[in-house]
């Protein structure tokens, strides 16, 4: 198996979805013994917000980008062929702000391509990346799957959507909530560790 491990977190070996997400990847490499793991750490990563030059290069064929162009598809090129390569993809998700961190709206944005990871035929869209797992480690200061808080939640509907629009529907979510919470902060990341199950 081919496992790719995407870290949107900036906080190192102190942060809580980096932590979940390793635990998903072992496991899986522990079920699917010589598995090939990539980890992308998409906070260390040259994927710029998109500009005109990257819209350009999108919609562009290859042979006829200019210069600028093809530098500036590089990065996004190599972000799509990965995904494709992937068996597994384990996405680690701290909540900020209620969504996802900018550093995984950008990789979304640059693998989010039309002709590459979707189409569109008579009958509307459709997702080309197929037959995937996909593992969300979400990771939340506060409780987001019931309660008063529950509308803020806009990092695991937004993932199943997108990501669901480019073919990958196979997907399993596991939380860490309450990480500011005193009474659940305690134990947060090891309930979440224990429920992983590949």
């Amino acid at each position: 198996m081919k496992i790719l491990h995407l870290i949107s977190s900036p906080r190192g070996e102190a942060s809580a979805s980096i932590k979940l997400g390793r635990d998903i990847v072992e496991k899986l490499n522990a079920a699917h013994p010589g598995s090939t793991i990539t980890e992308h750490n998409l906070t260390q990563s040259a994927y710029p917000h998109l500009e005109e030059v990257h819209f350009q290069s999108f919609f562009t064929p290859a042979e006829a980008r200019t210069p600028e162009q093809a530098a500036a598809v590089v990065n996004s090129d190599a972000a799509v062929d990965e995904l494709l390569a992937a068996d597994a993809i384990v996405i680690g998700v701290p909540m900020y702000n209620f969504s996802v961190p900018s550093s995984l709206k950008t990789w979304i944005d640059h693998v989010a391509r039309s002709g590459k990871t979707f189409g569109y035929s008579a009958n509307g869209p459709e997702g080309l990346v197929k037959n995937k797992k996909v593992y969300l480690a979400i990771t939340t200061g506060g409780v987001y799957t019931e309660g008063p808080m529950q509308s803020f939640d806009f990092t695991e509907q937004y993932l199943r959507a997108v990501l669901g629009f480019m073919g990958m529907t196979d997907i399993t979510t596991y939380r860490a909530e309450g990480l500011s919470m005193p009474g659940l902060q305690e134990t947060a990341l090891s309930r979440a560790i224990e429920s992983v199950a590949v």
